[in-house]
């Protein structure tokens, strides 16, 4: 129990942090989003190295230049993860928060998606009912903002092929994090230099302070990491499945109350749509996690002569129940401390942090 209370201190720390994102991006303006975005990979390898090498895990290295393959997968992953840092630093300044934390409400329904159309996974009724549900939301909120959410759907869509990617990857939260920055390092580095070269730069010209917040950029893609690492080693993933909620809900109330972007009735119909279609998934997998409990503790208790110990776990035919990462923000992002579970986003309330935000 007591560990436990640790890990819950440990999952809100995480979720809590990068439910704050919103809040942290808008300080480093008057610099743009393509710059902060080139700050955040360059300060995030620098942090990443220095844990590292504290931590004195370094072997992972040689074996991982070894395999041709995985080095493919970590450059796809860090395109993916790329396009999702990039999409929402500029959403939130550009005043999308609520358009934002969409993404990541729906981002559930597109890994879904994704594991049919990818994987070939089979699922459930209830889940295909989740499905539709969502595919309403969206329809709904295209009319309402007149527009498809383009924002919300590239975040969610890069966001759940990033954890599709990090599933083949395998690969440590920190140890992913030092590699998918290893590929981003040389192109934002050279893309600091050259506007710095043409004076467009505002890491020197707007005070220590602003530089430092956007020194500071490495810390905090880092920290939120290292505390889902130590959660998810405590907690059950039933558990850490809920707690993700935790962010998108923080950014939603931030853009509404803190910022005060608008929600007319057609947007709040279609974010209950989705909130309805994320009930009914949360259900159908603590409903589903349950039966394969009892159908275990049956098996361990041996056969009997009385009725069967428990009910027989219903088929598992959906999407795989461990959890994804991450986050960017998210994260698909592996646990920070070596005890690591699967990288990519299985079941839908069991996907990672927001590593990516």
């Amino acid at each position: 129990m007591g560990e436990q209370r640790v890990g819950l201190g440990y999952g809100f720390a995480a979720y809590g942090l990068w439910g704050l994102f919103p809040l942290y991006w808008p300080l480093l303006e008057p610099a743009g989003a393509l710059e902060i975005l080139a700050h955040r990979m360059v300060w995030s390898l620098g942090v990443a190295t220095v844990i590292l090498l504290a931590l004195r895990r370094w072997a992972w290295i040689a074996e991982l230049v070894r395999q041709p393959r995985r080095m493919a997968l970590i450059a796809s992953a860090a395109t993916a993860v790329t396009v999702n840092w990039g999409v929402y630093i500029w959403a939130v300044n550009a005043g999308h928060v609520v358009e934002a934390a969409l993404g990541y409400f729906i981002n559930p329904l597109v890994t879904i998606a994704l594991g049919v159309l990818v994987l070939h996974e089979r699922l459930r009724p209830v889940q295909w009912a989740a499905v539709g549900i969502g595919c309403l939301s969206v329809v709904v909120l295209a009319v309402g903002y007149g527009r498809l959410p383009w924002i919300a759907l590239t975040l969610a869509f890069s966001f759940g092929g990033y954890g599709l990617i990090k599933k083949k990857v395998a690969m440590g939260g920190l140890e992913s994090l030092a590699a998918e920055a290893g590929v981003q390092f040389l192109p934002a580095l050279a893309y600091l230099m050259v506007l710095g070269a043409q004076g467009h730069s505002t890491f020197t010209h707007h005070g220590p302070g602003h530089a430092a917040l956007l020194a500071a950029c490495g810390l905090v893609t880092a920290i939120p990491l290292i505390f889902f690492g130590m959660a998810a080693t405590r907690l059950p993933l039933s558990t850490i499945g809920l707690m993700q909620y935790l962010t998108p809900v923080s950014q939603f109330l931030i853009g509404v109350l803190y910022f005060h972007e608008t929600m007319p009735p057609d947007r709040w119909a279609g974010f209950f749509l989705v909130w309805a279609a994320l009930a009914v998934l949360t259900w159908d997998a603590l409903r589903t996690a349950r039966r394969g409990r009892l159908a275990l503790a049956g098996a361990a208790a041996g056969p009997t002569d009385g009725p069967a110990a428990g009910p027989a776990a219903e088929p598992t035919d959906g999407p795989a129940e461990g959890p994804a990462e991450g986050p960017a923000g998210g994260p698909a992002e592996g646990p920070a401390d070596g005890n690591e579970s699967a990288s990519g986003p299985a079941n839908p309330t069991t996907t990672a942090g927001p590593a990516t935000r």
